[in-house]
């Protein structure tokens, strides 16, 4: 087990972490914040993890990130997640197909419409 790690929260802060949980916001968020506001309260870091069924190195990586952030450190960063692989004018050229065309497509056809569409461009 590792050193006690404790957050210590004033009442405002306690009362708008709560209020996150009936917010419109991630529920990755809500977590967090549910963890933050357990962890003041009393909860060893093991009983929380166990708890939201996470590793107790996750839970201290929120509890260290409350500390340095405070209520930023709840969100993801930007950037987060999978970086799109069109540009804007592949998906104004595929809407417009769509509108010709009266069919529907998967995402392979749409791929490959899109890269027979290129390769006419290139050699025009």
């Amino acid at each position: 087990m590792g050193a006690r790690l404790r957050v210590f929260l004033t009442r405002e802060e306690d009362k708008t972490l709560l209020n996150l949980r009936t917010a419109d916001v991630p529920h990755k968020v809500k977590e967090r914040a549910d963890v933050i506001r357990l962890n003041a309260h009393g909860a060893y870091v093991e009983k929380i993890a166990a708890h939201f069924n996470w590793d107790t190195q996750t839970v201290r990586d929120v509890l260290h990130k409350w500390k340095k952030l405070g209520i930023q450190g709840l969100w993801e960063l930007p950037g987060r997640g999978g970086k799109s692989k069109y540009k804007e004018e592949d998906i104004v050229f595929l809407e417009e197909c769509l509108k010709r065309e009266p069919r529907t497509y998967n995402s392979l056809q749409l791929a490959q419409k899109l890269e027979s569409d290129c390769l006419r461009q290139s050699y025009a």
